[in-house]
């Protein structure tokens, strides 16, 4: 459910994307990267959602959950977006995706892990209405502490994301 007028469009990541989605994981992390494998098994499961951005053919950004069995609980393991379409609300629309998704799947709420140490995107979540709830020590390859936040999916804050 694209904006009017925008030129990204949002859809499921196809086995085609993989090439892009690497280079991406690439560019945009130093460290705790998903490796090919692991993009190639996503696309594929039924316990995910990958979802892309794309303008053009060309993949702007991805966001991936994760979901278990009898659990109301989804998890935003995963986000990136290029560097040249950041900016543009993407991620915000990616999450806003992954929200309805994960309400269609039956779940509740919605959590990730952030670095503590990444304050731009510590209040973009809490803009989107993510609240902090605990932190993980050591939890990323380098030793920085993640900080773990949630968003009610029933929330009136969750609704206008809708």
């Amino acid at each position: 459910m694209d904006p009017p007028g925008s030129p990204y469009a949002l859809r499921r990541a196809r086995p085609a994307d993989l090439q892009a989605l690497i280079a991406m994981e690439t560019s945009a992390f130093t460290g705790d990267r998903l490796s090919a494998r692991s993009f190639r098994r996503h696309v594929e499961s039924p316990r995910a959602d990958l979802v892309v951005a794309a303008r053009n053919g060309e993949i702007a950004g991805y966001a991936l959950n994760f979901y278990r069995a009898n659990s109301t609980l989804a998890r935003l393991y995963s986000i990136a977006v290029d560097e040249t379409h950041r900016g543009r609300g993407l991620s915000s629309r990616m999450i806003g995706d992954l929200e309805r998704k994960a309400r269609q799947r039956g779940c509740d709420r919605l959590r990730l892990e952030v670095r503590i140490d990444n304050d731009g995107a510590i209040a973009a979540y809490e803009h989107m209405g993510f609240r902090p709830i605990g932190r993980i020590a050591r939890y990323y390859e380098d030793g920085q502490t993640a900080l773990r936040m949630e968003k009610s999916l029933h929330s009136p804050t969750a609704r206008l994301a809708a």
